[in-house]
């Protein structure tokens, strides 16, 4: 799942390269992805420019005339950027022809992201409902936000309407560079667990920007995981403490974690994969 590093550096591509270009054509080819909350269609586009692209939580902005162009890739959405006359996949959605023989595809092989239309991002479901931004929220309001919380730190943290942008792979990464245990239970949670919590998150989170963002180019497409720490790494050694990275199926989710460094004891059942 693409998560705030991935998207952000998408955005930040996009902006530089999609910003001012026409739209020639809009190919919808297979309609299950996209949502029109406006009584336009989505050719209606055709002839227009993209003014601006944007980034909230988990969500890619395009900015149009009085329109927004709202991308939720979910699980398996991708955009890709490249010449019209390169091979289509066979999982591809939706297809902006742009000028100058560009194209913007949405490919999904899980077919489970949305494509939104709309003239007011409050339409959009789940848009409203998010808290800050995970690297907007001050730690005041982040150790505020957290009180109202009860779960486990993992599930918290993923929450969207607690911070926005995180989701599985980088709440494994700050809650090991947090040293944290990932179903230690916010209640149970000190003051400096806390504020290693914050710093972890907004640490992890810039690196990660800075890492993808030297290596991503035009690749959009392409999800870069391999310099994580723990996400991932289930059966390989620590790279703190050369433990076996313990990889638990839990609550609906992977959690991958290190049992030395982020000790504690899971309450209800859960299955372990590996370590």
């Amino acid at each position: 799942m693409p998560e705030l590093p991935e998207l952000e550096v998408t955005k930040e591509f996009l902006q530089e390269h999609v910003v001012g270009r026409r739209i020639e054509k809009v190919e919808v080819l297979q309609p299950i992805v996209v949502r029109s909350l406006t009584d336009l269609e989505f050719t209606s586009l055709e002839g227009q420019a993209f003014t601006e692209v944007g980034r909230r939580g988990k969500y890619l902005i395009f900015s149009l005339d009085a329109l927004y162009l709202v991308i939720n890739p979910m699980l398996s959405g991708r955009l890709y950027f490249c010449l019209s006359a390169e091979r289509r996949l066979a999982k591809t959605f939706v297809i902006w022809h742009l000028q100058s023989g560009i194209d913007l595809r949405y490919v999904d092989e899980r077919q489970m992201g949305k494509i939104y239309l709309t003239p007011d991002l409050s339409l959009v479901p789940g848009f409203a409902m998010q808290g800050p931004e995970a690297l907007e929220v001050t730690f005041e309001a982040f150790k505020e936000r957290l009180k109202r919380h009860r779960g486990e730190m993992k599930g918290v943290l993923i929450n969207q309407a607690f911070v926005a942008g995180i989701g599985n792979a980088y709440a494994d990464e700050i809650l090991f560079r947090a040293r944290v245990y990932p179903f230690q239970r916010r209640p149970g949670l000190t003051g400096e667990e806390t504020r290693r919590v914050y710093e972890a998150m907004r640490a992890v989170l810039e690196e990660s920007i800075a890492t993808i963002r030297e290596r991503m180019g035009d690749q959009i497409h392409l999800k870069f995981r391999d310099f994580l720490a723990v996400h991932g790494k289930g059966g390989s050694p620590c790279p703190r403490c050369g433990t076996s990275i313990s990889e638990v199926r839990a609550r609906g989710r992977l959690t991958d974690f290190c049992r030395s460094c982020q000790p504690g004891i899971m309450i209800g059942h859960s299955r372990s994969l590996r370590g």
